[in-house]
């Protein structure tokens, strides 16, 4: 089944088609010239909010089992072929699904394609405990050196901990506990891929230099015969009331270079037109230098080194306001945390001006740009809105829900939700070292700027 693409208002003249496998495979396709390449896209349904307890982290070590071979390919042969082909690729694993994508030169599509379709087909046949032990500690090498063991790395899990009650399945992030990867076994994994690897499980995206009649029928080809599942429970309910109503906070003690202010405030959901305000909101207030907070800690009071609030957008719970806020020299937390709610109280009561509202929506207008300006980037938004809203033409249009939002809505939202009685404050103290203080300031500007993209991975 498919339909033919038109254009449709405020899309930039972008198209996309829409194909189903009777298999239950989603499809989409589009076109795109400007370039000799291509794009894969495949995302799974499954993330970690399908996890049950005690099994932590098995979302995420199955995107990297998924490398380890499958009935034709052996060992590492995915990675040596996409880029023996001059391709790139990598697989990422967040809250809401995990996703696999290689960018190939145009005439090495059919490549790619059959990579993904022979592991999704074929991955049992060469998932042993050889593998499982390999990529076991693969992960929990890569929990060390991206949380455990460097500052802040744990801050974000400790926010979610904090912001989603024990038992919610936000309450824990992809990347999992220690003792769940130690527990988890090659029966657990194998079961993992037959109730979530299934083509009635997924939509697979190709985006650029394609003849999209040739390559629907290389994914017929190669993924028609793989059988359907029918197994998969339904993720459990991730709502929760609008507001926390009271402050969460903990104070921790680490070696860290600097003091650090960090909170999560609980926001709409993604996919809303209110969860489109509260991200304008966060980024008249924190997004990039010329925002509001910026001005304020760190150019005009100079008591931070570093502050952004930016926002994680969660379809299947409430997204997330992440506030982060490096102190500078031995400013205290409490004057930085006076100033954040003057302004936050000072937004709320007046809302953006008509240049804040501007500056903000060219802002989220590039970074839609940004991501659909690519074959990669765009292949991964049409996957998104299709997998999360059901609609992947929604990518194609999204910049203008924003742009159609007002300053009395963005003025709302932050009345209703940018409360100190809907957020999770988390405190760093540095511990005494014997290390020299010198170049503390840097290292704080800079440790733990990419935490919610990687803990979210």
């Amino acid at each position: 089944m498919g339909h033919t693409a038109t254009a449709q208002a405020g899309s930039g003249g972008l198209t996309a088609t829409e194909h189903r496998l009777a298999n239950g495979l989603r499809v989409v396709l589009s076109e795109d010239h400007l370039t000799p390449v291509a794009a894969v896209c495949l995302w799974y349904d499954v993330g970690s909010r399908h996890e049950v307890k005690g099994r932590t982290g098995l979302a995420h070590l199955f995107e990297h089992l998924m490398f380890q071979g499958s009935a034709q390919v052996k060992g590492n042969g995915h990675f040596e072929l996409i880029q023996g082909a001059g391709g790139s690729l990598n697989g990422t694993t967040s809250f809401e699904r995990t996703n696999y994508f290689e960018t190939m030169p145009a005439h090495q599509l059919e490549l790619a394609l059959w990579l993904e379709a022979d592991r999704m087909g074929s991955l049992l046949a060469a998932l042993d405990e050889e593998s499982m032990e390999n990529q076991r500690d693969v992960v929990k090498n890569e929990r060390r050196q991206r949380y455990d063991n460097v500052p802040y790395g744990t801050a974000f899990e400790k926010l979610t901990a904090l912001a989603y009650p024990e038992g919610h399945p936000y309450h824990h992030t992809p990347i999992g506990s220690m003792a769940d990867l130690d527990a988890a076994t090659l029966e657990d994994a194998r079961e993992f891929f037959r109730t979530y690897y299934a083509p009635n499980n997924a939509v697979l995206s190709v985006v650029g230099d394609i003849d999209p009649e040739q390559t629907l029928a290389w994914i017929e080809k190669y993924f028609g015969s793989i059988p359907a599942h029918d197994g998969k429970p339904e993720p459990r309910d991730g709502s929760l009331p609008d507001v926390i109503g009271k402050e969460l906070r903990e104070v921790v003690e680490e070696e860290v270079p600097a003091r650090a202010l960090m909170a999560a405030y609980r926001l709409p959901h993604d996919g809303t037109r209110a969860c489109d305000a509260a991200d304008l909101a966060l980024t008249v207030l924190g997004g990039g230098e010329s925002s509001r907070l910026y001005n304020r800690l760190v150019r005009r009071d100079r008591t931070a080194v570093a502050a952004g609030f930016g926002l994680l957008r969660l379809a299947g719970a409430p997204s997330l306001g992440w506030l982060d806020v490096k102190a500078s020299g031995d400013v205290e937390v409490p004057v930085i945390e006076a100033a954040i709610d003057e302004e936050l109280a000072r937004f709320a009561e007046h809302g953006p001006t008509p240049e804040e509202m501007e500056r903000a929506q060219a802002q989220l207008e590039r970074e839609w740009l940004d991501r659909l300006g690519t074959v990669a980037g765009r292949a991964d938004e049409l996957c998104r809105y299709a997998v999360l809203f059901g609609d992947p033409q929604l990518a194609l249009t999204a910049v203008q829900r924003v742009l159609d939002v007002t300053a009395e809505e963005v003025q709302e939202v932050a009345q209703a939700r940018l409360r100190p009685d809907n957020r999770a404050v988390l405190v760093y103290e540095p511990v005494a070292t014997e290390d020299s203080a010198e170049g503390a300031e840097e290292a704080a500007a800079l440790a733990g700027s990419d935490e919610i993209e990687e803990a979210a991975k």
